[in-house]
């Protein structure tokens, strides 16, 4: 059960809860500083500031504010210590998946404002206890009046008011705290996390999304989204049918056959996201997926980070992964700079090793047999070369938010299919579903394709 904690929705309030934030991440500093002199050591302002006591205070403050204080910290951990130091980044990666819950007060409170006074009448049980919490809102579980159990997203108060200044105040105490590098020009991630913000904090565009889903997937018995329920459903409560899978780490203990299946349909279900539909889910946190043994398929959950991807877009992302299967390192590097990785004026080797970078991410579909994710070391490669270009070269650009959600979708994807110790055909199942991989200028990315 989620840790209660009021939610504080008054600018006033969010920004005295920075200020102390501040404050305590100097008084970390200096009795950091005060340990290490005492040992003769002559430490950097850098060094005192990224400790891990401090990396902690800032990750607690983010998850109890929660809303697009909590989002800042989200978006920033997916750079995976490229850019960030590690220890800073280990500690808001926890923020994809903890976040403090209301208390019942509150909770009451959002739902009057929603369904008006009364709304308990509509339903024969309402579990107050949240099944989960996150950076938005929670989620409870009910059973409405004609039997049908229900599961309910509520919006945190005061979420939608708050983005702007909650975004922009984070960013400036991490500028003067030294928490993010000088050098790192996040602006553009800062103006993504207020547009992705105020997308998620509308539950009916939420709700049109897992519409969008359930359409692309009717035909496809390996998925199941939950119905909507619309008329308890507003800007801040998404009411949906309940699923009652397992969680997916459940399919860790299932027969090779039964993982291999799972796995298999989940890496196709992202390709056809990115490469047919342009409609993508770009959060990978596991409590997403369940499992429903009985029917063998997989249960999809919260749609409130779907974003649309262009086909210009789409288009380049394709050339890119063609590349990175059948082309050399030039087609790579030059792919990766029509999508946004590179620019002409980096140094070369700083191109070298975005080009190894790219090369193994995509290395499951260079494979041409099965490739057993539970067995690869591909995540320590990466993390190896991404800790060269941070602390070797010191020189990183953020790539295109857009992309940046897919790194996201792509590490969550790789990580869930290690977990289930999945062994399976990549390349097999790129070749379909990505048609004309060997020569990109043939891909339609809206081009009708059967599900």
């Amino acid at each position: 059960m989620p840790e209660e904690r009021r939610i504080t929705h008054s600018r006033i309030g969010r920004l005295s809860q920075l200020g102390r934030l501040a404050g305590g991440i100097a008084g970390g500093a200096m009795a950091e500083g005060a340990r290490r002199i005492s040992r003769g050591q002559r430490p950097s302002v850098g060094d005192l500031l990224l400790t891990p006591g401090n990396a902690r205070r800032l990750s607690d403050r983010l998850s109890e504010m929660r809303g697009a204080a909590m989002k800042v910290g989200q978006l920033l951990s997916m750079d995976s210590g490229q850019l960030l130091p590690p220890e800073l980044s280990a500690h808001l990666s926890r923020l994809r998946e903890d976040a403090h819950a209301m208390p019942l007060g509150q909770v009451a409170g959002v739902l009057r404002h929603a369904w008006g006074e009364g709304w308990e009448s509509q339903f024969t049980r309402f579990t107050f206890t949240p099944v989960a919490a996150a950076s938005i809102g929670q989620v409870h579980r009910a059973v409405s009046k004609d039997g049908r159990h229900l599961a309910v997203k509520i919006q945190y108060p005061g979420i939608r008011t708050s983005i702007d200044s909650d975004v922009d105040n984070v960013a400036a105490l991490l500028r003067f705290s030294g928490l993010v590098p000088a050098e790192m020009d996040f602006a553009p991630l800062l103006q993504e996390a207020k547009s992705q913000l105020h997308a998620e904090a509308d539950y009916r565009r939420e709700a049109s999304a897992l519409g969008r889903f359930a359409e692309h997937l009717a035909v496809d018995s390996r998925f199941e989204v939950p119905a909507v329920i619309d008329t308890l459903t507003t800007e801040q409560t998404l009411t949906m049918q309940f699923l009652d899978g397992d969680p997916i780490e459940s399919l860790a203990d299932a027969t090779a056959l039964e993982r291999n299946e799972a796995a298999a349909a989940l890496l196709e279900l992202a390709l056809r996201e990115v490469f047919d539909w342009g409609l993508v889910q770009t959060d990978p946190n596991f409590a997403n997926y369940l499992y429903s043994p009985h029917r063998k398929r997989i249960q999809l959950l919260d749609f409130g980070a779907t974003r649309d991807y262009e086909p210009e877009l789409r288009a380049k992302l394709h050339d890119l992964l063609a590349a990175c299967i059948n082309g050399n390192d030039m087609d790579v590097a030059d792919c990766a700079m029509a999508v946004g990785y590179l620019d002409p004026t980096d140094p070369a080797k700083y191109r070298d090793s975005v080009v190894t970078l790219l090369r193994a991410a995509t290395e499951p579909a260079r494979s041409k047999g099965d490739y057993a994710f539970g067995r690869s070391d591909l995540a320590e490669r990466m993390k190896d070369t991404v800790v060269d270009m941070r602390l070797d070269q010191k020189f990183a650009r953020i790539p295109p938010p857009q992309v940046l959600f897919l790194h996201r979708k792509l590490g969550g994807l790789y990580l869930l299919l290690s977990r289930l110790r999945a062994t399976i055909p990549v390349n097999g199942l790129i070749d379909p579903l990505i048609p004309a991989a060997a020569h990109p200028a043939e891909f339609q990315p809206d081009a009708k394709r059967a599900v």
